[in-house]
C-alpha cells in the first residue's frame, strides 16, 4: 500500500508539474506582452535587474536545504521520529538566522542601489529600484525561515500537495498583477503580490506540516556530529548555489551596470523563455530525490547493482527530459523569431532570440542529465562538481565582463554558453562515468538512438519556418501544430522505445478504456 501511495505521489506529482507548467506558459505568454508595454522597456529592465540581484542572496542557503532532505531520509530509515523533530526544530532556527542576514543585505543593497545600477538612471528610477529592492528583501527574508515547511513535504513525498499549491500560485499570481497594472501602479504592485503570494504559500505549507503531517519541532539536542557532517556536507553544495547564481543571474546585473536597462529587458526576454525550457527538465527530476538517495542506501554493499540500478534511471528519466526538449529547443529554432517579434514582445525584443536560443541549446546536455547532480549529493561525492561549476562560474563571469561591454545581450550569452559546454559537456559526463556509479556511455548510445527520430522533424521544421515567416497568425499557428505532429510521429516510430510509449499512451489508452456513465 505505501508503496502504491509513493508511486502515485511521483506520477501525480509529475503530471501535476506538467500542468503547472503548461499554465505557467499560456500565462506568461499572455501576461508578458502587456506588461512589457504598460511598463515599458526601460521599467521592465529595471524590475528584471533588481529581482536578478535579489536572487543572488538566495544563495545564503548554502545547500542547506538538500542536508536536510539527506539528513531526513536517514532519519526516516532508522524509525526515530525524535530525531526527525530535533532536525525540524534545527533547521527552522538555522534558516530564520540566515533569513535575518538575507534581510541585512538586502537592505544594505537598497542603501546602495549605485552598486547595482552604476548608469543611466534619473533621479526617480533610483527610487523605484530601491523600493523595489526593499520589499524584495523583506520578501526573502521571511522565505527563509518557511522554507523548511517545503523540505518537510518533498522529503515525505507529498508531491501531489507540493505541486498543487505552486499550481494556484502560478495562475493566481499573474492574474492579481494584471488589474494592478492597468490602474497604473506599475512594477511596485508585482513586487508586492509577489510578497503576498509568497507568504501565503509559506503559510499553506506550515498549517499542511503542522496540522496534515503532525510533524513535530524540538529545538535543542541537536547532535554536534550530525552538525558537522550536515556543514561537510553542504559546504561543497554551497559552492554550486553561488555558481548557479553567478551563471543564471548575473548577466543581467552586469548589463544592467555596463549597459543600461534597456539591454537588460532584451536579455530577460529571451531568459524568460529560456526558464519554460528548464522546467521541462527540473520539473522530472524533481521528484527522484528521494528515490535516489534510497537506491543509494539499499545498495550499499553491491557496487554493481547500484551502477545498473543508477544508469538506468539516469538513461530512463533523461531520454524522456530530451523528447520534450527537444520538441521546445527546435521549435524556437524554426519559429522562435517570429512569434517573439511578431506576436509577443515586439520588434524592439528582436535580440532576445538568439539569446533563448543559446541558452536552451549550451544548458541541454546539463538538463537531461540533471538527475546525476542528486546521485553525486546522495554519495556524498558532489566535490568534484563544485570545483567545476566554481571554475564555471569564474570563466563565465570573466567572459561575460568582457563581451557584454562589447557586445551587450549576445555577448552576455556567448560567455555562459562556453563555460557550460565545457563544464557540463566534458568535465561533469567524465566524472559521472567514472566515479558515480554512472555508464555514460550506455546513456549516449540510448540517446543517440532516441536523436533518430529528431531527422524528420528538423528537415520538415526548417521548410515549415520559412514558408511561414511572414504569414498572418492563423498558419503561423497551424505550421506549428503540423511541426508537433510531425515531431511525435517521428519520434515514436524512430525514437521512443517501449517504456516511453507506454508512459505517454497508457494514459489515454485507460482513458477511452472506462465505461461512460449511463
Amino acid at each position: 500500500m505505501a508503496v502504491a501511495r509513493e508511486v502515485n505521489q511521483l506520477k501525480i506529482g509529475s503530471l501535476l508539474s506538467y500542468v503547472q507548467m503548461g499554465l505557467g506558459a499560456v500565462v506568461s505568454l499572455a501576461f508578458t506582452p502587456v506588461m512589457l508595454r504598460l511598463l515599458g522597456r526601460s521599467e521592465y529592465g529595471l524590475y528584471s535587474t533588481v529581482t536578478s540581484a535579489i536572487s543572488m542572496l538566495s544563495l545564503l542557503d548554502l545547500g542547506f536545504s538538500s542536508g536536510y532532505i539527506r539528513f531526513y531520509a536517514q532519519y526516516r530509515e532508522k524509525g526515530d521520529r525524535n530525531g526527525i523533530a530535533r532536525l525540524n526544530g534545527f533547521f527552522l532556527l538555522l534558516f530564520s538566522g540566515l533569513g535575518l542576514v538575507a534581510l541585512g543585505c538586502g537592505l544594505f543593497l537598497t542603501s546602495h542601489a549605485e552598486l547595482v545600477f552604476s548608469r543611466g538612471l534619473t533621479a526617480e528610477e533610483y527610487a523605484t529600484a530601491r523600493r523595489l529592492l526593499r520589499i524584495l528583501s523583506v520578501n526573502l527574508s521571511c522565505m527563509f525561515p518557511m522554507r523548511v515547511f517545503g523540505n518537510i513535504i518533498s522529503a515525505k513525498e507529498r508531491f501531489v500537495f507540493l505541486r498543487a499549491v505552486h499550481l494556484g500560485r502560478t495562475v493566481l499570481s499573474p492574474l492579481v498583477m494584471l488589474p494592478l497594472l492597468l490602474m497604473g501602479y506599475r512594477s511596485a504592485a508585482m513586487v508586492w503580490v509577489t510578497l503576498l503570494f509568497s507568504l501565503g504559500t509559506d503559510l499553506l505549507f506550515a498549517w499542511y506540516v503542522l496540522r496534515v503531517l503532525g510533524e513535530k519541532f524540538v529545538f535543542r539536542s541537536f547532535e554536534r556530529g550530525a552538525v558537522r557532517s550536515l556543514l561537510l556536507y553542504t559546504s561543497f553544495i554551497a559552492v554550486n548555489l553561488i555558481a548557479d547564481q553567478v551563471n543564471w543571474n548575473v548577466d543581467k546585473v552586469l548589463l544592467g551596470r555596463f549597459r543600461g536597462t534597456g539591454e537588460v529587458a532584451v536579455y530577460a526576454v529571451g531568459y524568460t523563455l529560456f526558464q519554460y525550457y528548464m522546467m521541462l527538465s527540473t520539473s522530472v527530476s524533481s521528484v527522484f530525490t528521494p528515490r535516489i538517495h534510497r537506491i543509494i542506501r539499499q545498495t550499499e554493499t553491491d557496487d554493481r547493482a547500484r551502477r545498473q540500478a543508477l544508469t538506468e534511471l539516469f538513461t530512463r528519466v533523461g531520454r524522456v527530459q530530451l523528447l520534450l526538449l527537444g520538441l521546445a529547443a527546435t521549435g524556437v529554432a524554426f519559429f522562435g523569431r517570429a512569434f517573439i517579434l511578431r506576436w509577443w514582445a515586439g520588434p524592439e525584443y528582436g535580440g532576445a532570440y538568439p539569446v533563448a536560443l543559446i541558452l536552451m541549446l549550451s544548458a541541454t546536455v546539463d538538463l537531461i542529465q540533471n538527475t546525476g547532480i542528486e546521485m553525486q549529493r546522495a554519495q556524498n561525492l558532489h566535490g568534484f562538481r563544485s570545483l567545476v561549476y566554481g571554475a564555471m562560474a569564474v570563466g563565465n563571469l570573466v567572459l561575460s565582463v568582457f563581451l557584454c561591454r562589447r557586445y551587450g545581450a549576445l555577448g552576455a550569452v556567448a560567455g555562459t554558453a562556453a563555460s557550460m559546454l565545457l563544464a557540463n559537456g566534458l568535465a561533469m559526463n567524465l566524472y559521472y562515468h567514472r566515479r558515480c556509479g554512472v555508464d555514460v556511455l550506455h546513456f549516449w548510445r540510448s540517446v543517440g538512438r532516441l536523436c533518430r527520430g529528431m531527422m524528420i522533424p528538423v528537415f520538415c521544421g526548417g521548410a515549415l519556418g520559412w514558408l511561414v515567416r511572414d504569414a498572418g497568425l492563423g498558419a503561423y499557428l497551424g505550421a506549428i501544430a503540423v511541426y508537433t505532429a510531425i515531431y511525435g510521429a517521428s519520434m515514436w516510430h524512430f525514437g521512443m522505445d517501449a517504456y516511453e510509449k507506454e508512459l505517454f499512451a497508457g494514459p489515454v489508452r485507460r482513458l477511452r478504456a472506462r465505461k461512460p456513465i449511463q
